[in-house]
């Protein structure tokens, strides 16, 4: 079974009128995507192999991931 782990994003429009993704949980984080869905999904996949890659090099995962629980919240963009 897969361990999960929540990181924070911070999303920006940036002037092309995509999206851009960072993350301070985890140094290095940077994914642009034409949407805000297609910005995350493109972290998250930056994020897992950032995360494989401390694990397999034996560096230490950043203090700043917490592992996920069975709860937590989640704010989402909405438009009308």
């Amino acid at each position: 079974m897969e361990k999960l782990y929540s990181i924070h994003l911070m999303i920006s429009k940036v002037e092309n009128g995509q999206f851009l993704a960072q993350s301070d949980d985890i140094p290095g984080l940077v994914a642009q995507g034409r949407t805000i869905p297609e910005a995350v999904e493109i972290a998250q996949d930056v994020a897992r192999k950032l995360i494989e890659s401390y694990m397999d090099h034996g560096d230490p995962i950043p203090h700043s991931l917490k592992p996920l629980t069975d709860r937590f919240e989640l704010d989402v963009p909405v438009g009308v």
